[in-house]
Order: structure tokens, then sequence, then C-alpha cells
């Protein structure tokens, strides 16, 4: 299969749900008309912030395949979708995963080991649910930080290079020594790696990372989209983007994914603000107040750059 991987945006989709909790797919088909127009690259579905978890393995079949159906090719869609913690029911979810025609299934780091664990369980593991994947099958990997964060150990990195199976690593380590080795050892191979953090967005780039799969990229894209185009031309101006959507991404602490589907109802798409994470569907005034000034200061700063 080929599959390219270009520098740049990758956000992480939000799923929408209408009022009777089901998938609203209207919302949906709206949503990537928006991620690709606000500058995105490739787009990651089915993953933590899709609120995969709480997703049937149907509901996560078929919304992987309207995305990749509705992308009509003009990015590459990349998906996730393994929430098991039986080896045997993961392979049969990453197949099921891979028969939409995605440019690459992502796995999990903490689906492959308990926490407690060793990166030789880890490694087992992980050779297990390769050799059942269909061969040429594109692979990645993402640190999902739910129910816990495992970084990749180097060990695990060497690994996915020396297969070259790998092709995309979400990073989400938030910490730059830990990149810098990541990027070392990947150095020269087919597997690329995409930052989560924004605080380390700007230096891990300049020690080469190939872009953004975070979070914020559901409220203001396009100021990503920019940092990521001209960082190495704008430098001053980079340098102030990369201050003020440090502190803007602190927004992402506070009732996520339900502030995000409140923004992008904000941005014009017609969602309801349902979400199956939240115990409660509702937001604050001051929340609300709080979306309202970052989409303002996004304006303001898109002006500006």
């Amino acid at each position: 299969m080929k599959c390219k991987f270009s520098d740049g945006m990758w956000p992480v989709m939000i799923t929408p749900f209408a009022r009777d909790g089901i998938i609203d797919y209207h919302a949906l088909g709206e949503m990537i008309e928006w991620y690709i127009d606000g500058g995105s690259k490739g787009l990651f579905a089915t993953c933590q912030s899709s609120e995969m978890f709480y997703l049937s393995l149907a509901e996560r079949v078929q919304m992987t395949s309207f995305i990749k159906t509705q992308v009509r090719n003009r990015v590459p869609v990349i998906a996730s979708g393994h929430i098991s913690y039986g080896i045997e029911d993961q392979i049969e979810e990453l197949r099921a995963i891979a028969e939409t025609g995605v440019d690459a299934v992502i796995l999990i780091s903490n689906r492959l080991a308990k926490m407690d664990e060793s990166d030789a369980i880890l490694l087992e593991n992980l050779k297990t649910i390769v050799k059942e994947l269909p061969e040429g099958l594109p692979l990645g990997f993402y640190e999902c930080p739910y129910p816990y964060k495992r970084i990749l150990s180097p060990e695990v990195i060497r690994y996915c290079v020396e297969s070259e199976r790998f092709y995309f690593l979400k990073d989400t380590s938030c910490d730059m020594e830990n990149i810098k080795e990541k990027l070392a050892l990947i150095e020269g191979s087919r597997m690329k790696l995409y930052n989560a953090n924004t605080a380390t967005l700007l230096e891990s780039l300049r020690a080469g990372a190939s872009g953004y799969s975070g979070v914020m990229a559901n409220y203001h894209p396009k100021l990503y989209a920019w940092l990521l185009e001209n960082w190495e031309n704008e430098l001053d101006k980079s340098e102030l983007l990369q201050d003020i959507l440090t502190m803007c991404s602190f927004i992402e602490l506070k009732n996520y994914p339900l502030s995000a589907k409140y923004y992008l109802g904000e941005e014009g798409i017609t969602m309801d603000y349902v979400t199956r994470k939240n115990t409660e569907d509702s937001m604050s005034t001051t929340e609300t107040l709080e979306l309202r000034q970052l989409k303002h200061l996004s304006e303001e700063l898109l002006k500006r750059v």
C-alpha cells in the first residue's frame, strides 16, 4: 500500500453526536471540510478525541469508513480504534479498521501492556499484532494518555524503525529530551514524529519533528498551519505565535471535548453539544465566555500573521 505522510498539521478528530446519542454524520461531514479548509495535511480519525473508548466497534468502523469516503483522497486519513485489553480482540478491531481503506492504522501504546508490565511484554504483543495485520499495511503509534500514558522506549522505537512498517508517531511525552531521543532513533527512516504538545512544538520542529497532531487543532487550526508552514522564515512572528498558542492551549484542560464542540459550533458547524465522555453536557457561562474570547483572539492573530 502506498502512503504519503506530509509534514504539517494532523488534527485529532472530534465525534459529533445528536441529542439522541447517535453519531451525527451531517455535522461530521461539515467538520471534515473545516479541518481541510483549516490547512490540515492529514486527519487522525477514531482516536481518543473521537471518544473511541465510548464507541462500539461497529460505530468505530462505520465512522472511519465515512471519513475516508468523504475526504475523497484530498488528504491521508489514519485511524486507531483498538480499545480492548485482549490481544486477539485488538487484532479483530484493527483488522476491521484496516478494511475501511484508511491510509494507516495507528496502534495505542497503552493497549499493548499493562502499566506494571515490561517493554518485553509490550514488544511480544506488538510483534503478534503486526504479524496478524495485512502485509504492507502502513502502521503508526500513538502515546494515548488514557487510561494511562505509556511513552515508547528506545527499544520499541528501534523495532518500529527496523520493521519498516511504521510511518507515524504521535508523541505525547511533552518533553524535549525524550523527543530528541526519538528523533535520533528515527532519523533516516520512513517514520515521522508529530508532536501533540504546543509548548514544545517550535523547538521540536527545529529538532526535526514533522508536525503537530494535537487537541488544539480543534480550536484554531489555521494558526497551527501558519506556524508549521512559516516557522523557518518568519522567526520573530513564529516565536510570538508559539508563546500565545501555548497560553491558549490550557483551554484543552477544561471540559474537553465538550468545549471543542462548543467552539466548532461557534465556527458555524451545526452540531449539538453532546458527548459520551463528559458526565454532564453542560458548560458554565464563564467557560463559554472563555471560548468566545479565544475565538476572537484567534481571528485577530490571523490578521497579523
